[in-house]
């Protein structure tokens, strides 16, 4: 589908409803899935959760899991442990490309059954559900949080337990951390000190827990750019958010910090979150970011400063490389249709100032990622814009582009 969107009016107000987190709600699908008395609230209605939900409760031989690589690396670990099951945990042509080697090399150091069926070190995997009793596990640090949270669900299933060592400098803290505190919510005892993750095995308690999640942070960053953009056209912006937590336990929080050098204050009342331009506010030349702790609104930040015509220097983006797409490469394809200067390493972006309008119904490709749509789409505030393969925004926000419209985007199917 390739959808034209552009905004005319000069005010943009609104109220939005964002479904659960996505990285909250799988590692509470898992949870749930390995021990009882766990009820989710609040759900996310992404494809990725539902690919998930669909995975947990299949009986079938082969588990296609299309492009959720979150279920891939959850569903590794979880697998291995299903004792007397065999499976095949297979995706999309792009999973397919995506490494699994570390996990999977953790996972066997522990004595799980795993193999690879057509490329060493990459999906489809061959999995064999076996009882595994060793308890200690070194693997690399700065790899993917998903890897370690895998192996920390899994710990707490385990008759001795995990200890997990970490190896290196430390990615993606934050989302660590949220699967440790989600752990204790659930009565499992569990630490992560120094470079050493240790978690017992078992709840302390049978009591029953009901937890609501979140709702997005990754999603909310689509409106933190609206708000910064619209300042070229006036001073009364406002959007409201919800649901949403002060003391969140989700990485992409940091986006309150990272868009107030941009102009937008973050206001909460309650479980809302109200996103206003700053008074007075003078937009810099340049923002510097580390974003290791926060890698997947690098593709909003990016956007953003384009539009508000400022340059950014981005680090901590290593992991980009491996998500639906190679984002850094896509970033630099999808920018320079757009008149940006933008030059990428293998973890780092930089954006110079904009020097003149931004061209005007470019063709942004998405290239089967849904971060690319929903990064780019704030653009049309400046820009009418064409989006190819729209659709793809129902892998994390299947409700992303009513919302827009509820903001006042005009939006149009081409083809």
């Amino acid at each position: 589908m390739l959808l034209k969107v552009q905004h005319t009016s000069a005010n943009c107000f609104g109220n939005i409803q964002i479904t659960g987190s996505k990285s909250e709600t799988n590692r509470l699908l898992i949870l749930q899935a390995l021990f009882e008395g766990i009820t989710v609230k609040n759900i996310s209605n992404s494809d990725d959760a539902e690919v998930m939900q669909k995975a947990l409760a299949s009986k079938d031989e082969v588990v296609d899991i299309h492009h959720a690589g979150t279920a891939m690396r959850f569903l590794t670990a979880y697998f291995s442990i299903q004792e007397g099951r065999e499976i095949v945990l297979t995706g999309s042509a792009r999973m397919q490309e995506r490494p699994m080697a570390i996990l999977v090399e953790a996972l066997q150091q522990l004595g799980a059954s795993i193999s690879y069926p057509k490329n060493d070190g990459y999906p489809p995997l061959k999995i064999t559900g076996s009882k595994i009793d060793k308890n200690t596990v070194t693997l690399k640090a700065n790899v993917s949080s998903q890897y370690i949270s895998a192996l920390m669900m899994m710990g707490a299933k385990l008759e001795n337990g995990l200890t997990i060592h970490l190896d290196g400098k430390i990615t993606s803290v934050p989302y660590i951390n949220m699967t440790l505190a989600l752990l204790h919510q659930l009565d499992i005892n569990a630490q992560f000190e120094g470079q050493t993750i240790t978690i017992h095995p078992g709840r302390t308690s049978n009591e029953e827990r009901e937890i609501t999640v979140e709702s997005d942070w990754s999603s909310a960053s689509y409106f933190y750019s609206i708000v910064a953009l619209s300042r070229k056209r006036t001073q009364n912006t406002s959007i409201t958010i919800a649901s949403y937590k002060q003391d969140s336990l989700q990485g992409d929080a940091s986006l309150q910090d990272f868009y107030k050098q941009m102009g937008v204050i973050s206001t909460f009342n309650d479980d809302k979150l109200t996103l206003a331009l700053a008074e007075n506010f003078e937009i810099p030349k340049k923002i510097t970011l580390d974003l290791a702790n926060s890698p997947d609104i690098a593709q909003t930040i990016a956007v953003t400063c384009l539009g508000l015509g400022i340059g950014c220097y981005l680090t901590g983006l290593h992991t980009l490389k491996i998500k639906e797409t190679d984002r850094l490469e896509a970033l630099r394809e999808e920018i320079t249709k757009l008149g940006g200067h933008i030059i990428v390493t293998e973890k780092e972006l930089t954006l110079s100032p904009q020097k003149g309008e931004l061209a005007k119904n470019v063709s942004i490709a998405t290239y089967h990622d849904h971060r690319m749509a929903m990064a780019f789409a704030p653009l049309a505030l400046e820009v009418p814009l064409l989006i190819e393969d729209a659709g793809v925004v129902s892998k994390s926000y299947p409700d992303f582009w009513a919302d827009l419209e509820a903001l006042g985007f005009s939006q149009e199917i081409i083809g």
